[in-house]
């Protein structure tokens, strides 16, 4: 191709002639062309070219087969030796022909190639051919064996040749020229010598001694790293150096030497680190060029921070698991095999090495900038980086923790500065922290625990910003508000503020839990933190808690350690040994308070008896734990996870009660902070959640001593009424000393928070909150318990208030009454509780200062002055409190009355002389055995006598003060009472509302309220005030009681029992003794009988209650008391059954008195208990106390006839007292009106049941009615001695008269006034109709001959009485003492009423209709209802109401036999009686005869009179319940009594039914009798059996009947 080529493109050098005449002239014309073009030397180049023309022309030639290999072989050896390169110009021909001829398809021209090569091999040496040659053309001449051994050794040796470096730039090398390079670089560098002048001289060496430049840099640094000290000499030389360098050049060095050291085990020097942050820090290099260059990678750091974490939660995870003990073998083993993986060392971490050698030189720049390329706190886990870190913040903080953060005294250790003049800078103020120290801090985070002298400088700076500028600017009001700068500054402050608080959350605090138990560290923090308010400490504990450790492997491990030792001590954690375990929970809670308390709280959670020792191990605390401790609780308390409730839904949990028992222990011994948990109890309040009041509660009992209870003893109360010392002294069950302290800190807390007064009214508002919005779906018995959790907190609470507060704390804190009731909605009783002591306070400092203008004035004088403070602080008060009611209100009581019964305490009314001599002679006993004490060491005993003398002299000055004090009020009282009540409506008006809005509300506030309440009635009572019925009062209060305790909480059924036990006590007193009566009720307003509008005249003896009939209204007070807690013992309801019996269990020592009434309560109390004991436990212990309490009060019941006697005299009153109607004499019509329909609820009966009732009512009024005989007034009646006086001319006169009086009701002006009110009016009257009529048979005088007779009869009666009923029996000694004090000639009528009774026995004729005598139809009359009622008293008894069960038989004897026991005498009979009896005896014997054949007839008629019998049955169940009602006596068995349930109205029915049969034969055998008498009434089968029985008596029996007379005579 070449050769085409030539042709083509030039002109041959070798001519084709010459080829063909080769041998001839060819061969000699070549060489001579080769010799000539080897001879010319002036063009040396040409002709090298032409030369290899020449020669390649002719190899052509041989390749194409016009010539032949050996004629150019030949041709060649001739001009081989004309040049010495003609060798290696003949091979380079042959290496162009063997790479074309390799190309070429033609096989012949590659042969000839080969040939000719072959031919030419003497002249060329094998070695250039192989290296010109193509392997595979050398195999094919035979002078290799294989081309591709060939290739490969060619391969080996081209890189041997070309690529292995000949020069290694090693110090050996030139050996010469790199020391004397080291030489200028180590030479002493202190003198004039300079960088530039040394970088002359290493330029000069490495010209001269041909220094590679990069070795040369290379020395340099390591010079350096070994002179570190030489930084300004250093520094500017490889600064200058590198001017003569590529920029990347000392950044590849640097990255090569770092390199070195990545071996497994290799170590990075210290000194290299130190000058490459040099070189970071002066910008010589760049760090992202270097950090490449450093292992280990990001992704392997991330990868191993990720495996700390999960390595740190699999030890939390074996800490927290229970592991059996064969399975701690395998645990073990695998932990071994896992350490021996980790032998081998990993590679140090350069990155962390260079961030070390940043922070030590201060180059905070760029060791921030590594650090953040790292996971959070990843570097600084790294103890010698902290400690760097540590380092460069002391010298940073060191100026502006010299000015202010210093203590007094202290003079602070020397900081050592940096002299690098590029480290951050040393901050002189906050602002200055701010740029950088609070970065350095934040990426130091909990690791500060390294540097304890470093943590506490902070803490102290914190402190000192919190003093001098966050309270000074924030606090001192801004002069200038419009003035921006002001406003810039305050801003600053705040984000200064929010750095500080950022700081303590992410370095401050986790850094605490990594230290070591350090009690300092903690002292020091809580300097800072109490400055802050609590807002922010407990947000700050609770991201402590929750957050920060789940933010570090460290302290994941730190929290399950400290868990795991906390378990360690909680449970060897005991009484005895609290000492050594609280020293352990000391350590433990200087580093990890939140963790600890939060076990230690769990436990006491479920466990209650660990609150004592754990309150008790806490000595060992810092102030700053026992704020985490306070913030632990309420986090505890607020838990959304924790039910409040206990599974039934009833109770409180108990772990809440669990946790406010421990909160007050624990507050009161410990000086924690209350802010929060007093805070947290409002919002719960705000938030209409009652159930946090229980801490409350707790807090307030242990701190300040005041202890609320339902189980306080009287003598307890009556300690309660007395002053605060004596309070202390005998008012609370435990005697809690020296609570000075804790209540003056929670005084402090409740005041500093402005919390006071916003909790008593949220506490007074959410009472009513509980029952209508928080209550709910809540079960009845919780809301109730929820309600008097709220309502005894707020009694507590307010008494704290009260005793604790100064005058002017409490007048300034509580507003005027009428601004809490209309404002702030607060109910009026919890108004007035608050506002009472205020008064208190403000009339006593009135007095005060009035007594100080006027000193030495007489007592009156002062008396004078306490009632002008009175006026001055009240009147205001007067005003205030008529805004509270409808002005209607006002027209009864007045506002002065309304506010001085709210405004006033049991402090006020009277002084408790026994319990201040009780509390005086406890401490004489005391100082009595402290004397013959031995073993007291003598200090101690003078120490204790001096406390009991100091306690003596104060309880003495306290009385003192107590007594002058209550005389003082007594005189105010005095002095208001005519303006008191106003009537301008009716008296029964006024008692209304005073019950309602004064008696009612307060008696169940508090118990202390309640025995108020009883002694205030009894003080309006003593001072004879105008307008006011005492006995209106009572009866009020004793007859209606169902409704309210069926509506009353637990805790307000004790307060209503303490109440009534109270009233009850005070009419016991006056029922026990005619003297005591006489004095104190005798001659007073309040039991007049007759209600004078115009006032009282206080001379009509005729008006006032005398001392028998009061006794009878006592008994139908009782009677009432039993009916009504019968009633709610038998309706089932849980809240109505709990309410009587805590009711009865507190007025146990007063009621019941009467026998046959407690044994009624007996069995319906057994009752419960059999009932209940499965059902409802709470109800069977209730059940079972009251009942064990009852039977051992039995011993001191008496029979009815000897708590009243049941003389006409003390009837008539009974009647005259109670149930008067409109008719102008008795009591009010409300009050009959409130009996009436008390005792209808208690039945219950249906709708027809109750028609028909009323039909029978109805039918009895008109019966009674159509009688000619007179009903008398009982208000009017004159006293027993008038009544006996009379004959029977004066009596039938009187009688006629009272008659009228009744018919016209309105006589007084006082019944007038309630004739008007026409709602009351006709209700009142039907019970009156019945009652009068039996009153008029009770004033009849009694005959001489009756008086013979009964003496006759008195041997039969005496053994007749041992069959009567056991009261008799019992109660005999004392009949017998009483009849001594009755008149002589009361006996003898009593002998011969007697007489004719026992004649009468259980006659039921006379009451179904008069017989047909001589005798005056009036007396007739009179005598049948004096039975009747005799024999209604005698049946109607609760004794007797299990009966109803009974057989027919029993019922007999037991009334029978009652019957006789309570037969009581009437006033007078006439002889025409006697004769009356006799033919009733004869009428008798007939009827029996009768009855035998008409027994037939009776069955037969049973139908016709079973409707008209029952209508007869139900009238005389309604008489029997008005009877019961008015005149206070028992009801029968059959009859509606108060253990009747409303069940036993169908028994009722079908009794009636059964005995209309024998009503139907008695109808026949008693026409006679039926004809004489008007508005007859059939009498029931059993009336007419017990009258068989007695008739069977009389014939038979006389002896016995004598007998009884006589021991009926001892009873008159």
């Amino acid at each position: 191709m070449a050769a085409a080529a030539a042709t083509s493109g030039q002109t041959s050098v070798v001519p084709y002639e010459w080829i063909k005449n080769w041998e001839k002239v060819g061969k000699l014309e070549y060489v001579q062309l080769c010799r000539a073009l080897c001879e010319n030397k002036n063009r040396e180049h040409l002709i090298f070219r032409d030369l290899q023309q020449v020669i390649y022309e002719l190899s052509y030639h041989v390749i194409r087969g016009t010539l032949k290999p050996e004629q150019a072989s030949n041709a060649l050896s001739d001009i081989i030796d004309y040049r010495e390169d003609m060798p290696s110009i003949l091979a380079d021909v042959f290496c162009i022909l063997d790479i074309e001829t390799s190309c070429l398809e033609e096989k012949s021209k590659r042969d000839h190639f080969t040939q000719l090569v072959l031919s030419c091999l003497y002249l060329v040496s094998d070695t250039i051919l192989k290296e010109r040659l193509d392997p595979e053309t050398l195999e094919s001449l035979g002078l290799i064996k294989q081309s591709q051994q060939f290739n490969q050794k060619s391969v080996k040796i081209k890189t041997k040749l070309f690529y292995k470096q000949q020069k290694f730039n090693l110090l050996r090398e030139e050996n010469e020229g790199y020391a004397k390079l080291i030489a200028e670089l180590g030479q002493d560098l202190s003198g004039s010598i300079t960088s530039d002048l040394i970088l002359e001289n290493i330029k000069s060496l490495i010209g001269c001694f041909n220094l590679d430049p990069n070795r040369v840099l290379d020395v340099i640094l390591e010079v350096y790293e070994c002179r570190p000290e030489y930084d300004e000499f250093f520094v500017p030389l490889i600064e200058s150096y590198m001017y003569m360098c590529e920029p990347q050049t000392l950044c590849h060095i640097l990255g090569f030497k770092f390199k070195f050291y990545q071996e497994p085990n290799g170590e990075t020097p210290s000194s290299l680190y130190r000058v490459a942050a040099i070189l970071l820090q002066y910008d010589l290099i760049d760090l992202d060029d270097l950090y490449v260059h450093l292992l280990p990678v990001d992704n392997t750091i991330l990868d191993e921070h990720k495996q700390e974490i999960v390595e740190a939660k699999q030890i939390v995870r074996k800490l927290t698991m229970l592991v059996l003990s064969s399975e701690k073998m395998d645990e073990r083993d695998k932990e071994k095999e896992k350490e021996e993986e980790k032998t081998d060392k990993p590679p140090d971490n350069q990155k962390l090495g260079l961030l070390e050698a940043l922070l030590k030189i201060s180059d905070w720049q760029h060791a921030q900038n590594i650090m953040d390329q790292m996971p959070p706190f990843y570097a600084s886990s790294h103890r010698p980086i902290a400690i760097a870190l540590c380092q460069l913040i002391h010298v940073t903080i060191d100026p502006l923790y010299r000015r202010v953060g210093v203590p007094k005294g202290a003079k602070g250790s020397i900081v050592a500065l940096l002299q690098n003049k590029r480290a951050p800078k040393q901050a002189e103020s906050f602002e200055d922290m701010k740029k950088e120290v609070f970065d350095m801090l934040c990426h130091l985070g909990p690791h500060l625990s390294h540097d304890p002298i470093l943590f506490a400088k902070v803490v102290r700076l914190g402190k000192a910003f919190m003093k001098e500028d966050y309270r000074f600017r924030m606090e001192v009001p801004l002069r200038f508000q419009a003035d921006g700068s002001k406003q810039e500054e305050k801003e600053r402050m705040e984000i200064l503020l929010s750095c500080l608080l950022t700081i303590t959350d992410e370095v401050l605090l986790p850094s605490l839990s990594l230290m070591d138990c350090n009690a300092c560290m903690s002292e020091e923090l809580w300097g800072m933190f109490k400055s802050f308010p609590y807002q922010y400490r407990y947000r700050l504990y609770g991201q402590w808690k929750n957050e920060t450790y789940n933010s570090h492997p460290l302290l994941v491990k730190v929290k399950a350690q400290t868990i795991d030792r906390a378990k360690y001590i909680m449970k060897r954690l005991t009484k005895e040994n609290v000492k050594p375990s609280g020293r352990q929970i000391g350590k433990l809670s200087h580093s990890n308070p939140t963790i600890l308390f939060d076990y230690i709280l769990s436990q006491i959670q479920k466990y209650d008896n660990l609150i004592t020792p754990v309150v008790d191990s806490l000595k060992y605390l810092t102030s700053l734990n026992y704020d985490v401790l306070a913030y632990c609780i309420i986090e505890a308390l607020a838990n959304p996870e924790k039910e409040r409730m206990k599974h039934d839904d009833t109770t409180i949990s108990s772990w809440l009660q669990s946790l406010a028992s421990f909160c007050g222990a624990v507050f009161r011994k410990y000086p924690i902070e209350l802010a929060g948990l007093l805070q947290y109890v409002a919002n719960q309040l705000k938030a209409g959640k009652s159930f946090d009041l229980l801490i409350l509660k707790e807090v307030v009992q242990k701190m300040a001593g005041i202890e609320i209870t339902e189980e306080i003893t009287m003598e307890q109360l009556e300690a309660m009424t007395g002053g605060e010392q004596l309070k202390a002294e005998g008012g609370y069950f435990g005697q809690i000393r020296n609570t000075k302290k804790s209540s003056q800190r929670l005084k402090d807390a409740l005041l500093d928070h402005d919390l006071a007064l916003p909790l008593c009214l949220l506490m007074a508002q959410q009472r009513n909150g509980v029952i209508f919005q928080e209550g709910g779906e809540k079960h009845l018995k919780l809301v109730g318990k929820l309600y008097d959790q709220c309502h005894d907190t707020l009694v507590q609470f307010g008494g704290f208030l009260a005793s604790n507060l100064s005058t002017e704390d409490y007048i300034k804190r509580v507003p005027s009454i009428d601004v809490l009731c209309n404002e702030f909605h607060t109910p009026h009783d919890a108004a007035f509780f608050l506002s009472r002591p205020m008064y208190a306070h403000h009339i006593s400092s009135k007095y005060d200062e009035l007594k100080k203008a006027e000193k030495g004035s007489k007592q009156q004088h002062k008396v004078h002055k306490y009632i002008t403070s009175c006026e001055l602080v009240m009147a205001p008060v007067h005003e205030a409190v008529v805004s509270l009611h409808l002005p209607k209100v006002w027209d009864d009581i007045s506002p002065q009355f309304y506010a001085t019964f709210w405004s006033l305490t049991m402090y006020d009314l009277a002084v408790p002389r026994n319990s201040y001599e009780r509390e005086v002679n406890k401490l004489k006993v005391q100082m009595k055995a402290v004397d013959d004490n031995q073993e007291m060491p003598p200090n101690k005993k003078k120490k204790e006598k001096e406390r009991c003398t100091a306690l003596q002299d104060k309880l003495l000055e306290e009385e003192k003060k107590q007594i002058e004090h209550v005389q003082r009020v007594l005189q105010r009282l005095k002095l208001e009472k005519d303006n008191w009540l106003l009537a301008k409506s009716t008296k029964n008006e006024t008692i209304t509302k005073f019950l309602q809005l004064c008696i009612f509300p307060r008696c169940i506030f508090s118990a202390i309220d309640a025995v108020y309440c009883a002694r205030f009635v009894e003080l309006v009572h003593q001072q004879k005030t105008l307008n006011f019925s005492t006995l209106l009062c009572y009866d009020r209060v004793f007859s209606d009681i169902i409704y309210t305790v069926a509506s009353c909480t637990e805790n307000e059924s004790s307060r209503y029992g303490r109440f009534l036990c109270c009233m009850l006590e005070t009419v016991t007193r006056w029922h026990s003794d005619r003297a005591i009566y006489e004095k104190e009720c005798g001659n007073y307003p309040g039991f007049l009988t007759i209600l004078r509008a115009t006032g009282f005249d206080g001379g009509n003896k005729a008006d006032q209650l005398d001392y028998e009939n009061f006794r009878h209204v006592v008994h139908k007070w009782h009677y009432k008391l039993t009916k009504a807690s019968v009633h709610c013992l038998e309706t089932g309801e849980y809240t109505h059954i709990r309410n009587i019996l805590i009711v009865l269990t507190k007025i146990l020592p007063w009621y019941p008195k009467v026998l046959n009434l407690g044994q009624a309560l007996e069995r319906r109390v057994h009752k419960i208990c059999q009932e209940e004991k499965e059902k409802r436990p709470d109800l069977y212990a209730l059940a079972m106390g009251y009942s064990g309490q009852l039977k051992s009060r039995k011993p001191y019941m008496i029979p009815e006839n000897e708590f009243h006697h049941k003389d006409p005299p003390p009837r008539n009153a009974v009647a005259a007292t109670v149930q008067n109607g409109p008719g102008g004499v008795g009591l009010s019509t409300s009050l009959t009106i409130n009996a009436a329909k008390l005792e209808e609820s208690t039945t219950e009966e249906t709708d027809k049941g109750k028609e028909k009732s009323q039909g029978a009512v109805k039918i009895a009024n008109k019966a009674a009615n159509s009688t000619p005989k007179a009903t008398p007034n009982n208000g009017n009646n004159a006293s027993n001695s008038k009544v006996t006086k009379e004959n029977d001319k004066d009596k039938s006169g009187k009688e006629k008269d009272r008659d009228k009086k009744e018919k016209t009701p309105a006589a007084t002006p006082e019944a007038k006034a309630l004739g008007k009110d026409g709602k009351e009016k006709p209700k009142e009257e039907r019970p009156n109709k019945d009652d009068k009529a039996k009153e008029i048979k009770e004033k009849t005088p009694k005959s001489d001959k009756e008086k013979e007779k009964f003496k006759k009869d008195e041997k039969s009666s005496k053994d007749e009485k041992f069959k009567t009923v056991v009261t008799t029996t019992e109660s005999k000694s004392a009949v017998e003492k009483e009849r001594d004090k009755e008149p002589s000639r009361e006996k003898d009528v009593a002998k011969e009423t007697k007489s004719k009774e026992n004649n009468k026995g259980g006659e039921k004729t006379p009451v179904a209709g008069s017989l047909k005598s001589p005798v005056p139809r009036s007396e007739t009359s009179e005598s049948e209802r004096e039975q009747k009622r005799r024999k209604l008293d005698s049946h109607s008894s609760p004794s007797h109401s299990s009966t109803v069960k009974d057989n027919l038989s029993e019922l007999k004897e037991s009334s029978t036999k009652h019957y006789i026991n309570h037969t009581t005498p009437i006033l007078s009979k006439s002889k025409e009686r006697e004769m009356e009896k006799k033919d009733l005896d004869k009428l008798r014997e007939r009827s029996r005869e009768r009855e035998k054949k008409e027994d037939k007839d009776r069955k037969e008629r049973k139908r016709d009179h079973s409707n008209n019998d029952r209508e007869v049955s139900q009238d005389s169940t309604k008489r029997r319940k008005e009877e019961n009602g008015t005149t206070g006596a028992s009801k029968h068995s059959k009859s509606e009594s108060p253990s009747d349930s409303p069940r036993s109205n169908e028994k009722e029915k079908n009794k009636s039914k059964s005995s209309g049969k024998d009503k139907g034969t008695d109808s026949i055998k008693m026409d006679k009798m039926e004809k004489s008498s008007s508005g007859s009434k059939k009498d029931s089968r059993h009336d007419k059996e017990k009258t068989e029985k007695k008739e069977k008596r009389d014939s038979t029996g006389g002896k016995e009947e004598k007998k009884h007379h006589k021991s009926s005579d001892k009873h008159r």
